[in-house]
């Protein structure tokens, strides 16, 4: 396992070591105390999900206010544009974000700590993701930023609208959301 820095330090990149030959393939997705030796957070995952949504599929940018989630994703099958950005007020990468490209093809995970709001946009007719979190799904406590908020200034490559739920469509401006200290 190799860990890639990103532009926001707390934000990385998790490169497993794939053994492959004509039969197929076969890696280590997440060993708790490797990745606690080269990322310095000693994670107990409590909660496993899988979504799998079409071409176009916009989710997020999501996060919990109170029991917030650090997450490990990857993807399974297909291709997405993964997005997570900074709402810790008082971090100096405050309003960033990072975006990376995770696919079934590159096999890179993302570790996306307590903080940060996440999202991802579908780029295959299919794509399937999946993440650990570190505490589990509160939905009284889930809040939503809109993708599309100016201030973010995030480029999702879009060649055509995205496809959003009613609860994405419905989120907040940066500066309307709660956030944390």
């Amino acid at each position: 396992m190799k860990v890639i820095q990103t532009a926001i330090p707390d934000l990385l990149i998790v490169e497993p070591k794939v053994f492959g030959d004509d039969r197929g393939f076969f890696f280590e997705s997440f060993n708790r105390r490797k990745f606690a030796e080269l990322t310095g957070y000693d994670v107990d995952f409590v909660q496993d999900n899988h979504s799998r949504s079409a071409k176009n599929v916009l989710r997020g940018l999501h996060y919990q206010i109170q029991h917030p989630q650090g997450k490990l994703v990857r993807v399974v099958q297909g291709a997405v544009l993964d997005i997570a950005v900074d709402i810790r007020k008082s971090s100096p990468t405050f309003g960033q974000h990072v975006a990376i490209e995770l696919s079934a093809d590159n096999k890179l995970m993302f570790w996306i700590p307590e903080g940060f709001a996440h999202g991802f946009l579908v780029l295959t007719e299919t794509a399937e993701f999946l993440y650990k979190t570190t505490d589990y799904w509160f939905p009284e406590h889930e809040r939503c930023i809109r993708w599309d908020d100016p201030t973010l200034a995030i480029d999702w490559k879009l060649r055509v609208a995205p496809v959003v739920s009613g609860k994405d469509a419905q989120g907040k401006s940066l500066s309307e959301a709660e956030l944390f200290a």
